[in-house]
């Protein structure tokens, strides 16, 4: 299993009941790997984990591996209050998912050595492969992520914190553990392709693609300009879209979801809206969403 070129979030649509609707999920999948995704990670943060039960979540799960067809990796997002972790990592092996994207636990914080626990008792739940995701109140220390790398079913770092720094030295000290061992580092910031040239620049080329999910042309584009070395696109593309993106993004929490799925909407698929507590956008910001779009849509193709 091997992730590789632009990872694909999609997002979880809801029928007009609020139910998951599947086919709609089915088609938005279906279409993403068509596109040239590099991996499918379902119910993850931007397809709402947080606000999916178990049910929920194995439907996504079942449904987003059908519609994958064994064409590239799926993961699926786990985290939460231990039990429901484990609960879900068994839930996403026997929906025959390929990993999971183990997010924090929420709420409480936790020293580094509690972290490390909480990864040792989910990965232990399940013979998945296990990627880490460093955000908000699960902050890892160098050692703890060297000691989690050791584990067998542990293979990924995706940090969503953005202190590089401490990435720097994670790296440095994962790398030192084990010169020959593969282990892989992700940036998981939202919108991550603004700071892609800042990761790149500490060996970390995976990343994770919000904007994939509603415009893969953009996304694609992006990921074959920063490869290729077309400095000049990769520049237009962060100026001219991704720029506002993340400055319309800031306006309201939860917009990194909200927007994401407005833009589905936007691109003919109706996915619903998003579940409470996190709020769909504006009349005003959808629109200034829509203008943006057709902008980077230009910019990708001239």
């Amino acid at each position: 299993m091997r992730l590789d070129g632009v990872l694909f979030f999609p997002v979880t649509p809801f029928d007009g009941n609020g139910a998951v609707a599947e086919a709609v999920l089915a088609k938005h999948v279906s279409d993403g790997v068509a596109a040239g995704a590099g991996g499918v990670f379902a119910a993850c943060g931007t397809g709402e984990f947080n606000a999916l039960d178990l049910t929920d979540y194995t439907k996504v799960m079942t449904t987003s591996v059908a519609a994958t067809q064994g064409r590239v990796p799926v993961f699926g997002g786990a985290g939460g209050p231990l039990p429901m972790a484990r609960a879900i990592a068994r839930a996403a092996a026997d929906s025959g998912a390929d990993g999971l994207l183990l997010l924090p636990p929420y709420l409480v914080s936790a020293p580094p050595s509690g972290l490390v626990r909480y990864v040792r008792e989910v990965a232990a739940a399940t013979d998945l492969p296990v990627i880490i995701y460093q955000r908000g109140n699960a902050r890892f220390s160098p050692a703890a992520v060297a000691e989690l790398a050791a584990l067998p079913n542990v293979i990924g770092f995706k940090d969503g914190l953005g202190d590089l720094d401490l990435l720097q030295r994670i790296i440095l000290t994962v790398r030192a553990a084990a010169p020959s061992g593969e282990f892989t580092f992700f940036n998981g910031l939202p919108t991550a392709e603004l700071t892609v040239p800042a990761y790149r620049g500490l060996g970390v080329n995976l990343y994770s693609s919000a904007v994939f999910a509603f415009a893969p042309e953009i996304a694609l584009a992006f990921h074959k300009a920063v490869t290729s070395g077309d400095d000049a696109l990769v520049r237009r593309l962060l100026t001219g879209f991704y720029l506002p993106l993340v400055e319309l993004r800031d306006l309201v929490p939860g917009y990194a979801v909200s927007l994401v799925k407005a833009g589905v909407r936007l691109r003919g698929l109706d996915v619903g809206g998003v579940r409470a507590p996190l709020t769909d956008l504006t009349p005003d910001h959808l629109t200034t969403l829509r203008h943006l779009t057709t902008t980077g849509l230009h910019l990708a193709t001239t």
